[in-house]
């Protein structure tokens, strides 16, 4: 298949309500028509995190508004677009729902295919989608909800080479910002705050990297500095400006060296296939955080390996990454029928075992 396909792309996985339009032709650098995002900050500012019920739904409240402006910003009709896409997991169950039913609607009433996506995927192709980099590929996926060492062998086939086995580096930048009494989302605003802080003050420390493989874990280092704080209160009855800074600088670069040194053991594990062009690329909304992309970036240079990272409307949730990767798996010949289903737990890489263990939905990571 080589003519042009136009694919609508559907987002609702957490927080942001998204729409694109996305183009390509084989051989060609895919195109973006559009991307429209409608984020929810303003509706969870007083709760100190992301609301499953509000999220819920505000999507099935703007999901038509965001499909209308993709559409028209992209300046075509219906009857242009080749198939819809959409988000059908992993994620906040009634976000997902409220995406699928929008995406099985169009494609009934347009008589469109439907194309149901892994999120992660989305994330882990977006390098095909910015750079057309050429599989295999080593993806580090680290964001707000997941964070994992991901081989790209296919669009439809990933090893994962490890992850962490609690909370994600997105999760616990929120978390320190909410002890910290800093604005959520919480990863920019430890950013800011720590870029006039002193990052050697505080010894937090470096989780899993005195065992063998690339699992992470960030849960201890964020209960370091709940006690860290707690220790500067307990002493000076509160804490300063520069006392906050050091924490976020500390905190962030804990996170840094932790990846960067987990970064090299996947690498090397990755080298071990010998691929022509040896790439690591990074996606997800701990991206770009610009501390952590330098310590990426070094790592890949001592070791000769090219570095990508999309831009920052890129990193974060999308639809354009929704839209082309379900465009790869249509030109490959996939296609859903109304009988898709909303998961909340979709493994990338169905053959690893559960990160974060098991239930009745299946494996979690």
């Amino acid at each position: 298949m080589t003519k042009n396909i136009t694919v609508l792309g559907i987002e609702s996985s957490c927080d942001d309500t998204a729409a694109a339009v996305v183009r390509h032709s084989a051989g060609a650098a895919p195109d973006i028509l559009s991307n429209v995002v409608y984020g929810q900050t303003d509706l969870h500012a007083a709760f100190g995190g992301v609301v499953p019920e509000i999220a819920a739904r505000a999507h099935a409240e703007k999901l038509d508004l965001a499909v209308g402006e993709a559409m028209a910003q992209a300046g075509l009709g219906f009857a242009q677009i080749d198939a819809i896409a959409v988000t059908a997991g992993p994620g906040l169950i009634g976000g997902v729902m409220s995406g699928v039913m929008c995406a099985k609607g169009l494609a009934a009433g347009l008589d469109l295919p439907l194309v149901g996506v892994n999120h992660l995927a989305g994330h882990a192709l977006t390098p095909r989608l910015t750079d057309q980099t050429p599989f295999p590929y080593l993806m580090l996926l680290v964001s707000g909800g997941h964070c994992q060492f991901l081989i790209a062998h296919s669009a439809e086939k990933f090893t994962r080479l490890g992850g962490t086995i609690d909370d994600a580096p997105g999760e616990a930048f929120d978390k320190t910002a909410r002890l910290l009494g800093l604005a959520q989302p919480g990863g920019p605003s430890v950013e800011a705050e720590a870029a006039s802080g002193d990052a050697s003050r505080f010894a937090f420390p470096r989780p899993l990297l005195d065992r063998p493989g690339c699992d992470l874990s960030f849960s201890g280092l964020k209960t370091a500095l709940l006690r860290a704080r707690d220790a500067l209160v307990s002493d000076q009855g509160g804490l300063t400006r520069q006392d906050r800074a050091d924490l976020c600088a500390s905190f962030q670069a804990a996170v840094a060296d932790v990846l960067a040194k987990k970064t090299a053991r996947a690498l090397a594990r990755y080298l071990e296939e010998n691929p022509s062009a040896p790439t690591l690329a990074v996606a997800g909304g701990v991206a770009a955080n610009n501390t952590i992309r330098a310590a990426l970036e070094t790592v890949c240079t001592a070791q000769g390996v090219a570095f990508t990272a999309p831009p920052l409307k890129l990193c974060t949730d999308n639809a354009a990454m929704i839209a082309y990767a379900g465009l790869e798996r249509f030109r490959s010949g996939h296609r859903d029928d109304m009988t898709l289903v909303a998961r909340p737990r979709w493994p990338l890489d169905d053959r690893a075992p559960a990160l974060l263990g098991s239930g009745k939905k299946g494996a979690k990571a």
